[in-house]
């Protein structure tokens, strides 16, 4: 009775702070700034516009602010923290106020937040910025956006509303605002050849456990056909899972629920490996290798992140709603599933699933989805083809850009793309980068190009896209990380101001310009670490 109290109360607050309609015709629906996706660089979009004047609204199609920060995804991939400033560093300066954290750590800032804490900060951003947020406002899939003279006029929601505005953003993890208006894009994997990139296409096999289960049948998603070859592109897009909150605390546990959809054949490979791990290190030792990464995030949490299901998710970046609602639930299935067979299946040590079952899903997260995250974790869906493609070279050696809105410094982060049989019968996966430069230099900063967030301009004049930006395969693993979609969401946010109040093109602003605006709202453009020679020895990320 409690947790549905307290659903209430969320949803009432969200409903007071935000000005939200859930499906009520609206009026006067003429904004400077239209923001499509209330992830959190569409929030930090909003606040960036909102802050220099504009009149910004945000459709989100779902039913909370954050995307994947307030969806599950606590455990930040930072990489360098002397990159993140601006209003993303702000976020995260007023988590580590919340937690009070200046009077237990040395920089007092809450890298790690909970999701629901991140969800309450987010919402006070919004408000005290002005910006209007609707909730359950999704794109009709035909004819939801109105161009004209190449630019777009007004979008259409599947209820009816339609915004106009006079720039949008495209801040959702699809793209779909994007590919609707007729942006061009890419799915999958580029071939080496396209742009010169080492580390694309098709990637080097590893794997050695068998591809068959006890009865001589091939295993649940591994394909009978290898890949390509080495360098070859494809469609192809890596695994996604959900981020789950977990916790030990007995006072905050949901046990592990069984999916409805429940098949322990999907799990074999997940059997073996484990089986060998406790072999090697003991049951109880093994079972805490699951939760990694304690006391990072607060108050007895840890973000799973391991449960990645691999080829479930190729038709999920251009499927059709209908399409993507049936691949969410799949993955619903099997990363419940993945949890409750490590804690219930009987060929497992019974010292091995009393730990597992020692942990549940977080009590006090997500409290209106069952304790489950908001998101499902799309790691890459489209990237736009636009003014300025990010390729490998641009985040690993020629990484100074004439137009810089933000800094990276991530890795490249690419998970599983395939699993297959070959010829021995061995289960093989692919999908890792290789790299060329030191694996010191996976650290080192590069500069995020202005041109990369918009549209060829013989296409749409007047649309941003700070999530799916026009990038490779190869350059979005490193980009694809939530603080660079913060930075970029802000350097939107603030083009797209520029360019109603001078009446231009998104492609026609000064970018120099737009570098001082977000300078003066304490962005950072530059690092002093732009080689390896300026790492002192030993050093490692700040």
């Amino acid at each position: 009775m409690k947790t549905i109290i307290r659903s209430l109360l969320i949803l009432l607050i969200a409903l007071f702070i935000n000005k939200t309609s859930f499906g009520l015709p609206q009026k006067n629906n003429a904004y400077d700034v239209v923001i499509y996706g209330g992830t959190a660089s569409g929030i930090m979009a909003a606040i960036a516009a909102a802050k220099e004047g504009a009149k910004v609204v945000v459709l989100e199609p779902k039913l909370h602010i954050g995307g994947m920060v307030t969806g599950g995804l606590a455990a930040t991939d930072i990489g360098r923290r002397s990159v993140i400033g601006g209003y993303p560093l702000a976020f995260y300066k007023r988590l580590g106020k919340y937690y009070n954290y200046q009077s237990i750590t040395k920089d007092s800032i809450g890298w790690f937040p909970e999701p629901h804490v991140a969800e309450l900060v987010l919402n006070q951003m919004i408000k005290e910025a002005g910006v209007t947020v609707y909730f359950q406002k999704r794109l009709k899939e035909k004819g939801g956006v109105k161009i004209k003279d190449g630019k777009i006029t007004s979008i259409v929601m599947e209820n009816g509303d339609e915004f106009a505005g006079k720039v949008f953003i495209d801040a959702t993890y699809e793209g779909d605002l994007m590919a609707f208006a007729g942006v061009s894009y890419i799915v999958g994997r580029e071939a080496q050849s396209q742009y010169n990139e080492y580390s694309a296409g098709v990637r080097d096999a590893f794997g050695s456990q068998s591809a068959y289960d006890d009865n001589g049948k091939l295993l649940p998603g591994v394909q009978t056909q290898a890949p390509g070859p080495v360098g070859s592109g494809d469609k192809k897009t890596q695994a996604y899972n959900f981020r789950l909150s977990l916790t030990n605390n007995p006072n905050n546990i949901t046990p592990f629920p069984k999916p409805q959809h429940y098949d322990t054949r999907k799990y074999v490979e997940l059997l073996r490996t484990t089986l060998t791990l406790i072999n090697k290190e003991g049951a109880v030792q093994a079972a805490e290798h699951m939760f990694p990464g304690m006391g990072k995030v607060p108050h007895d949490k840890v973000d799973l992140n391991t449960a990645d299901y691999v080829g479930g998710n190729w038709d999920y970046p251009d499927g059709s709603y209908a399409r993507r609602k049936q691949i969410w639930a799949d993955h619903v299935d099997y990363v419940a599933g993945y949890m409750y067979f490590l804690g219930h299946d009987e060929r497992l040590p019974t010292e091995y699933r009393n730990v597992i079952n020692s942990w549940g899903l977080s009590k006090d997260e997500f409290t209106d989805n069952h304790n489950w995250p908001y998101e499902l974790y799309v790691r890459e869906a489209r990237r736009m083809v636009g003014e300025h493609v990010i390729t490998q070279q641009d985040v690993v050696s020629d990484m100074q850009k004439p137009d810089a809105v933000g800094l990276g410094s991530y890795g490249l982060d690419v998970h599983p793309m395939q699993a297959w049989v070959n010829e021995k019968g061995l289960l093989k996966y692919e999908g890792r980068p290789q790299r060329t430069e030191p694996e010191r230099m996976k650290h080192i900063p590069y500069q995020i190009p202005y041109r990369a967030l918009t549209p060829k301009k013989s296409e749409v004049k007047n649309l941003l896209v700070p999530v799916c930006m026009s990038a490779s395969h190869v350059a979005y693993s490193t980009l694809r990380m939530e603080p660079q979609y913060m930075i970029l969401g802000q350097a939107a946010g603030t083009a797209a101001y520029l360019a109603f109040k001078q009446q231009k093109s998104v492609q026609d602003i000064d970018s120099k310009e737009l570098a001082a605006i977000l300078l003066a709202r304490g962005a950072y453009l530059e690092s002093s670490i732009k080689t390896l020679n300026d790492l002192k020895p030993g050093a490692g990320i700040d």
